[in-house]
């Protein structure tokens, strides 16, 4: 497993969120940020999962907001039911409607959720936003720590790896190129898509390869008008039923789910592949607060991280070896796409969404 971390931009932009505070503030405050839930959050005793367990079956339940797939939250969640006898409340939306509706509760002073998976920008601006808080698990050791924030108010619990996903009926493997510039070939016009929100993946391509090679790439492919789609899990659907031939920024674990379950697609990490994390935080406010612990501390074990794995979806803990992460790729910066977005979304725009 090989990879380099730099920071890079994203379709995400400061002044659409009034108010929202930067990086180094988030730093600066995460001590601070609780409301009565720090004894429970930050237990180091040795009989803390006895007390977090015994205390959570008492709770009985959690609310879990999260863009996870329903084929693979669906079993992590029947998983955690049967192994502590908790209800796991799924409420699943894309990763912006989670943060829309986690900020609008918040500002109502509803406190509805307990836990928060998604992608690690929006989870990012939570965190910016202090509705969440920093939690302890003795499997916090085993997360990269070059996708972990230094103000802990979220931890990576999946990784999502950009990578080309084609369908098998379509297009042939030896047919593809063994470098993203390959695609600016006029023989690729008419058989690409693109996900309508991946300038962060934009962002970090142009910085590894320079910002003139870089951006040269991209205009070619801009003239090649792709198809872009909303959604990474439509567009993993649209490479199965062969309306959009290749996908070259598709989420691996899209692809590979779909591989697994016998459709006609397949995916290679054609570089530079770039990989982002998804975060995983625990609400301040959470009205289930040793249920929402007990499951944050699951999610990230060995057990689960296991479960994530067979289903398709890298798993984030180090210690799982994983054939869906052996091979190189650039660490994309969720807190520098935040700051940096204002950089990239213009040119996102104006290449891909713009008519």
């Amino acid at each position: 497993m090989n990879f380099k971390k730099i920071a890079i931009g994203g379709l995400f932009s400061l002044s659409c969120w009034p108010g929202l505070v930067n990086a180094q503030a988030v730093v600066s405050s995460a001590a601070s940020n609780f409301s009565g839930h720090e004894q429970i959050f930050l237990n180091r005793a040795q009989d803390r999962l006895v007390l977090m367990v015994e205390k959570a079956k008492k709770e009985g339940t959690l609310t879990l907001y999260t863009s996870m797939a329903p084929s693979e939250i669906g079993p992590i969640a029947k998983e955690f039911e049967k192994k502590f006898a908790v209800k796991v409340e799924i409420w699943r939306s894309t990763s912006d409607g989670i943060l829309q509706r986690a900020l609008n509760e918040s500002k109502a002073k509803k406190y509805n959720f307990d836990v928060v998976e998604t992608n690690a920008p929006e989870v990012e601006i939570l965190a910016r936003e202090r509705t969440l808080a920093e939690f302890y698990s003795p499997h916090l050791v085993d997360l990269p720590q070059n996708m972990s924030p230094k103000h802990k108010l979220w931890v990576p619990d999946r990784i999502n790896f950009y990578v080309v996903a084609f369908n098998t009926n379509k297009i042939k493997k030896e047919d593809l190129p063994t470098h993203l510039e390959g695609f600016a070939q006029a023989k690729w016009r008419d058989k690409l898509g693109l996900e309508a929100t991946d300038g962060d993946w934009m962002g970090t391509v142009v910085n590894e390869l320079g910002e003139a090679r870089g951006m040269s790439l991209f205009k070619k492919l801009a003239e090649l008008k792709p198809d872009v789609r909303k959604g990474h899990n439509l567009l993993a659907q649209m490479v199965s039923n062969g309306e959009v031939p290749v996908a070259i920024t598709a989420y691996l674990g899209n692809a590979q789910s779909l591989k697994q379950r016998g459709a006609p697609v397949d995916w290679v990490p054609i570089e530079p592949v770039v990989a982002r994390a998804q975060g995983l935080g625990l609400s301040k406010n959470a009205p289930h607060p040793y249920a929402a612990l007990l499951f944050a501390d699951f999610l990230i074990s060995p057990e689960a991280q296991s479960l994530l794995n067979s289903l398709g979806r890298p798993p984030a803990n180090v210690n799982i070896k994983s054939k869906l992460n052996n091979f190189s790729y650039v660490v994309a910066d969720p807190v520098a796409m935040l700051d940096e977005s204002e950089k990239w979304n213009p040119i996102w725009n104006k290449f891909f969404l713009v008519k």
